[in-house]
C-alpha cells in the first residue's frame, strides 16, 4: 500500500479488525520511510462494475463517490451513519448481484433515491434536486407534492376503513 504522505511503497500493517458491521476490514498502517500513520479499508468486491454515463462514457464504479454524494445530501440531518453505510452496502450488493458488469448511471441514481426516501425526506429532496437537475421552484413543489401524496396514501392504507359501524351482536 502506497503511503499517502511520501508515496513510499514500504508500509506495514500494525492493526487489523473488522468494521462494526463486518462489511470491511480496517487496517492501521505505518510508513517505514516517513513514519506516517494512516488507515485503509478492505471490502469484498464480487465483480468489477462500470458505470455508463448519460453521454455514453464509461467509468469504473466508485463507492466512495456515492458516499460523498450521500454525505452532501445528508449534511446536518439526524441520520445515523451506520444506517447510511448499510444502505450503501445494500445498493452495492444489489448492483454486483445483477450479473451485469455495466450499470447505467440512472439505475444507480434511482437506487440511491429509493434508499434516501426511506432514510430522510429532506436528504431525498436535496439529492433529487441535483440528480433530476431541478431548474426552478416548481420542480421542488412537484416533488414535495409527490411525497405528500405518498404519505397520505400510506396513512389511508394504515387506517381502518371508515363507514358505518357494525352493530355488535347481542348475546
Amino acid at each position: 500500500m502506497r503511503c499517502p504522505y511520501c508515496s513510499s511503497l514500504d508500509t506495514q500493517v500494525k492493526d487489523s479488525r473488522p468494521t462494526d458491521d463486518a462489511s470491511a476490514i480496517r487496517r492501521r498502517r505505518v510508513c517505514s520511510d516517513c513514519g506516517g500513520r494512516f488507515t485503509t479499508f478492505e471490502r469484498v468486491q464480487l465483480r468489477e462494475l462500470t458505470v455508463v454515463k448519460k453521454s455514453g462514457r464509461r467509468v469504473p464504479f466508485d463507492r466512495d463517490k456515492m458516499m460523498r454524494s450521500l454525505e452532501i445530501a445528508l449534511r446536518k440531518r439526524p441520520v445515523d451513519p451506520e444506517r447510511v453505510e448499510r444502505m450503501v452496502n445494500g445498493i452495492v450488493r444489489q448492483l454486483e448481484s445483477q450479473g451485469e458488469g455495466e450499470i447505467p448511471s440512472q439505475r444507480i441514481g434511482e437506487l440511491v433515491m429509493a434508499g434516501l426516501k426511506r432514510l430522510d425526506d429532506v436528504a431525498f429532496v436535496r439529492f433529487a434536486s441535483v440528480y433530476r437537475d431541478f431548474r426552478d421552484t416548481t420542480d421542488f413543489e412537484a416533488l414535495v407534492n409527490e411525497l405528500k401524496t405518498r404519505e397520505d396514501d400510506a396513512d389511508e392504507a394504515s387506517e381502518p376503513p371508515r363507514g358505518r359501524a357494525r352493530p355488535t351482536p347481542e348475546p
